[in-house]
């Protein structure tokens, strides 16, 4: 990697000091900013939302895990349980997990049925699409990881007991159906990365490098003054629409 002999720790530290000046340029233009967190288990979403959150504003940052949909909330419209969560001026929302839950969890472990899983694919482009249309900035990340190292992560909660919490019973079927779960997200990503929504793919098996890259890529993308030369590392960051081999498989 072009950036793997940094010190993690101080070049934290200064990403985490642009984030906080990016965030209060953003706060003060009334920018909404909507960062949503997706990838396979262990992929090391918790963590970088951690690092990204650790110092940002408190009464404008939320980080939003919904759990699994009550009756009630199940025959709804699709979207409707994320709207009331999405940023106002000045907000920066992060979801860990998000709509696109029925992109690859619901439709691989028969969640949901095949053809609600083709209206989403079709609805999400045109959701997203009304979400920019009203200014927000959406940041859609996939972080991506090899069947080796997922293994060994979810090895390693089993027996860290500081990681109780992020057990779940799905764990054990992500390795089992490792190549629907890959099936799944070649076609999401094929039907929804759009100019007006792109995704990035984050390569996580180097996770501390992963996570200072994500915090490049956000800065990147908020724009804020200062922040032009916070170029995420091309070997970790890349558009999904130009990922081709480097996905794990």
């Amino acid at each position: 990697m072009g950036k793997a002999s940094e010190n993690y720790d101080e070049e934290l530290v200064r990403l985490q000091i642009k984030l906080v000046e990016a965030q209060a340029w953003a706060i003060d233009r009334g920018k909404k900013i909507l960062i949503l967190f997706e990838g396979r288990d262990a992929a090391g979403k918790d963590g970088s939302i951690k690092r990204l959150t650790e110092n940002m504003s408190p009464r404008q940052t939320r980080v939003v895990a919904l759990s699994k949909p009550g009756e009630r909330e199940s025959s709804q419209w699709y979207f409707q349980r994320y709207v009331p969560w999405l940023p106002a001026a000045g907000e920066t929302v992060m979801f860990n997990r998000s709509w696109y839950n029925r992109a690859v969890v619901e439709p691989v472990m028969g969640f949901c049925t095949p053809d609600q899983h083709e209206h989403f694919l079709k609805d999400a482009p045109r959701f997203e699409r009304m979400l920019t249309d009203s200014d927000i900035l959406l940041i859609k990340l996939w972080f991506d990881i090899s069947k080796d190292e997922q293994a060994a992560r979810l090895k390693k909660r089993t027996t860290d007991p500081l990681k109780r919490f992020k057990i779940s019973a799905l764990d054990a079927e992500a390795q089992t159906r490792w190549d629907a779960y890959s099936l799944a997200r070649d076609r999401m990503l094929a039907d929804t990365h759009t100019a007006h929504a792109p995704w990035t793919v984050i390569a996580t098996d180097r996770k501390k490098t992963a996570r200072l890259n994500v915090i490049r890529h956000a800065l990147q993308r908020i724009g804020a003054p200062g922040c032009e030369d916070e170029r995420p590392d091309k070997d970790v960051v890349f558009p999904a629409d130009k990922a081709g081999d480097r996905l794990f498989r």
